[in-house]
């Protein structure tokens, strides 16, 4: 895993069922940027507390990693808060299905000061009261659920269909200053569909993306990080303009510059062809 990218710029986010925790030493070694160990949709309720269990065991003994836990309308939040909120190397929580900005705030006191929470957006409802739930303290950074709103809604899996829902969220990311939003998983194999569906997340702002097994991670870390264009295209500008500006013209040249010093910022946190 590339522990060394910061979780407000982390891509790819690995879910990883709590329940096969034979699989968790090799998730943490995978290409994803996070992993999230998920006690939620996919552990039936009469695994819940094994799978509670196993999460608990694992980053206990000195692991690191996300945990996406149950929604607050059911009796397993609190288990899972209960067991994880004295955990050392907890990275975060996923809090599943959150509908208010209460929700995030409840689960905040729950854990220990400080405790990072994505926050997953999966209904009309939450999407509704995505702006309340940003601006709750705890939040940081919004996830979309997109299987189970598309289940809400009854809207397809199109591009048109879901662009909605992806910018509503971008928006209202950059207006609470969260780092960008992560889209739903992909869930085709299909290596054409992957880098499409990765590229539709960049296109449409979100900077990070679930993924269901490790071999997707590649594709989203691809399309998430500055190409070596980009990366050429930056460093022309920043060399024609100057890191202090002394070189700007007009009122574009500004602009240009900060989005050239972003990507060359986002390159060497990713590792892509920045060697100065």
């Amino acid at each position: 895993m590339a522990t060394s990218i910061a979780p407000e710029l982390a891509r790819s986010w690995l879910l990883v069922p709590g329940t096969a925790p034979e699989k968790f030493d090799a998730a943490a070694a995978s290409p994803a940027d996070a992993i999230v160990l998920d006690l939620e949709d996919a552990v039936p309720a009469a695994s819940k507390a094994d799978a509670r269990a196993a999460v608990a065991h694992w980053i206990s003994d000195g692991s690191s990693a996300w945990v996406r836990i149950n929604d607050t309308s059911t009796p397993h939040w609190a288990d899972d808060l209960a067991a994880l909120s004295a955990i050392p190397h907890l990275a975060g929580v996923m809090l599943a299905k959150t509908e208010s900005g209460q929700q995030v705030d409840a689960t905040a006191d729950a854990m220990p000061d400080g405790t990072r929470i994505l926050v997953l957006i999966e209904s009309a409802t939450g999407l509704e009261a995505a702006p309340e739930i940003a601006r709750a303290d705890g939040t940081f950074r919004l996830v979309f659920g997109s299987g189970d709103f598309r289940r809400d809604t009854g809207m397809s899996d199109s591009p048109l269909a879901l662009a909605y829902p992806r910018s509503r969220l971008v928006i209202t990311s950059r207006a609470a200053r969260l780092p960008g939003p992560v889209d739903g998983p992909s869930l085709s194999a299909d290596p054409a569909a992957l880098r499409q569906d990765a590229e539709r997340t960049r296109s449409m702002g979100m900077t990070g993306k679930l993924c269901m097994t490790p071999e997707r991670t590649p594709y989203v870390n691809a399309a998430l990080s500055p190409s070596a264009e980009d990366v050429g295209w930056a460093r022309r500008v920043i060399d024609e303009l100057g890191e202090d500006g002394h070189g700007v013209h007009d009122g574009s040249d500004l602009p240009t510059l900060a989005k050239a010093k972003k990507i060359t910022e986002l390159a060497r946190a990713f590792h892509v062809g920045v060697s100065r």
